[in-house]
């Protein structure tokens, strides 16, 4: 989802699982666009599993290609800014070696199981701390295998400030986007 200038989204559970109950598994993750990108239209692409290109990435590793390219293929979400973004699959033992370039902000999270990288242990719901100074990403799964989210994006090197649902790059802007939001002028949206 790009929300750009004026979504507001909300994540809402099937009335069978709100009754129900049953396993649920959530990460989301924010994005920044850079201050000249920020008003741009709204998006929003839509996935399912299947829609997703799949490209091994080692021997017992699969990368499941959200945006960027690898490997030949190319992946189903248009980033603005040229984000690329994965999930990576590692069976027990495996190991993948994965493009980062030089001077990108690595992105590399352990959704579940665990990995060495670097030469650090990288144990399951943690966040891998890279430098930016290589050009790939060594991984080695651990006896239990590993699912992790890997991606790479140009450092934006602009502030960042938030209030509420907003997110610009100034005071100022944050104070126009809330007083814009409450006079209606992001527009209205009406369930198809």
């Amino acid at each position: 989802m790009t929300a750009g200038r004026g979504l507001v989204h909300a994540e809402i559970s099937p009335e069978g699982f709100k009754r129900a109950g049953g396993p649920l598994e959530i990460l989301q993750l924010w994005v920044n666009l850079p201050s000249r990108l920020k008003m741009t239209p709204p998006a929003y692409t839509g996935l399912q599993a299947e829609e997703i290109p799949k490209a091994r990435a080692g021997e017992g590793a699969v990368l499941e290609l959200i945006a960027g390219r690898f490997g030949g293929l190319r992946g189903p979400v248009e980033s603005l800014t040229g984000v690329f973004m994965s999930v990576l699959r590692l069976a027990p033992g495996a190991r993948a070696a994965l493009p980062a370039p030089a001077g990108r902000t690595v992105f590399l999270y352990a959704v579940q199981g665990g990995f060495a990288c670097g030469g650090a242990e990288v144990p399951a719901f943690h966040l891998a701390e890279l430098s930016d100074d290589a050009e790939e990403v060594a991984l080695a799964a651990g006896p239990e295998g590993a699912v992790a989210l890997f991606g790479h994006a140009e450092p934006i090197k602009e502030p960042v400030v938030a209030h509420d649902p907003f997110v610009m790059t100034t005071r100022e802007e944050i104070l126009q986007a809330v007083r814009d939001y409450r006079a209606g002028l992001f527009g209205e949206v009406r369930a198809g």
